[in-house]
Formats: C-alpha cells, sequence, structure tokens
C-alpha cells in the first residue's frame, strides 16, 4: 500500500471525523450528561463499527445494499427508530435532575453497545465508505479487499483518539455544568431533542 496515499487518508479521516456529524454529536452528548468515561465508551462503540461498514465495503456488501432498495431503506428506519427511542429515553429520565455527583446509569457494554449500533444502522456511513476507501487503494495489486480493510482500521483508530480527546473535553465541560442545578435539569431533554433530530434526518436521508 502506497505510504503518500495512506497517509492522505490519514489526514482527510482525521477531518472528516471532526467535521460536525450524528456521531461526533452523540459523543459530545453522552460526555456532557453522563462523563467523559461514558462519552469515550461511546466513541469506542462508534469506532468498532466502522470495521463492519469497512468490511462490507470491502466484500462488495454495500454495493449490494445500495443496489437494494428495501436493504436500503430496512436499515435506515432501523436506525432512525433506534434514536427515537433513545431520545423517548432521555424524556423519560428527563424528570431526575442530573448533577455532577450523579453517576453513569448506563453500564460500559451498554454504552458501547449504544455506540457500535448507532454507526452500523446508518446506511449511509457504509455507502461513503464505499465511495471513500477505493479512492486510497492501489490498484492493481490483487489484495484491493485487504487494504480497504487495512485502512478501516486507521480509520477506526484514528477515530478512537479524536473522540476520545472530544469526550475528554465535553466531559470536562459537562463537569461544570451539572455544578448548575438549573441546567443540569435541562440537559436530558437536551439530549433527546438532538437524538430525534439524528433520527429524523436519517429517516428522511437519500441515498
Amino acid at each position: 500500500m502506497d505510504l503518500s496515499l495512506t497517509l492522505s487518508f490519514l489526514a482527510v479521516a482525521v477531518l472528516l471525523t471532526l467535521a460536525p456529524g450524528p456521531d461526533i454529536l452523540f459523543v459530545i452528548a453522552q460526555s456532557i450528561s453522563n462523563g467523559r468515561k461514558a462519552g469515550i465508551l461511546t466513541a469506542l462503540g462508534l469506532a468498532s463499527g466502522v470495521i463492519v461498514h469497512t468490511l462490507a465495503a470491502a466484500l462488495g456488501i454495500t454495493a449490494v445494499l445500495y443496489n437494494s432498495a428495501f436493504a436500503f431503506q430496512l436499515i435506515k428506519y432501523a436506525g432512525a427508530l433506534y434514536l427515537l427511542y433513545l431520545a423517548y429515553q432521555a424524556i423519560r429520565d428527563g424528570a431526575t435532575p442530573l448533577t455532577a455527583a450523579a453517576p453513569v446509569r448506563q453500564k460500559g457494554i451498554q454504552l458501547y453497545r449504544t455506540g457500535v449500533l448507532m454507526n452500523i444502522l446508518n446506511p449511509k456511513v457504509s455507502l461513503f465508505f464505499l465511495a471513500l476507501l477505493p479512492q486510497f487503494v492501489t490498484h492493481g495489486t490483487g489484495n484491493e479487499p485487504l487494504q480497504m480493510m487495512l485502512l478501516g482500521v486507521i480509520f477506526m483508530v484514528q477515530a478512537i483518539v479524536v473522540f476520545s480527546l472530544v469526550a475528554l473535553f465535553a466531559g470536562q465541560v459537562g463537569s461544570k455544568l451539572m455544578a448548575r442545578p438549573k441546567v443540569g435539569k435541562y440537559v436530558n431533554y437536551g439530549k433527546a431533542v438532538l437524538y430525534a433530530a439524528i433520527g429524523l434526518r436519517l429517516a428522511l436521508a437519500e441515498k
């Protein structure tokens, strides 16, 4: 695999990870409301989902998904419903104001699973990897799928680093916000609005 192409891919990956989008907003929301540990665990889940999308792109599964309107719509609406469910949970939890001393309500495995599900249930991410990865592969070598998998691993590692740094920063901001009872009271409602907005955006998205 060409080193210059790999470095170019890494630079593009970092910029894309930092760009405002559902994943980074989700990490920020979790970090502010539940602390930096929750944000990092969510980030690990989101990054793990990258491997699923990379494998699907390398094996041609994503191409099948793209050509199947039914499969695309099924995964899209499943992801949207999951996000709306998270919004419902946040509204239900809104009756209990958050404070700086409040423990994380979800277990680590639940936070990780939430990140994984949110990522893999977004078919737009699969299509994005299908379009992105081949541009940084050295063609004609016969190992293009392996190269795509290696690029996926690179994307995953940098996403973990970037999202974890974001979680640390957002968690620091969140601890200060939670020290103010009037602010903490509305954090769950803010999460609900964010999750619902992301879910509706996904439901209305086209290929």
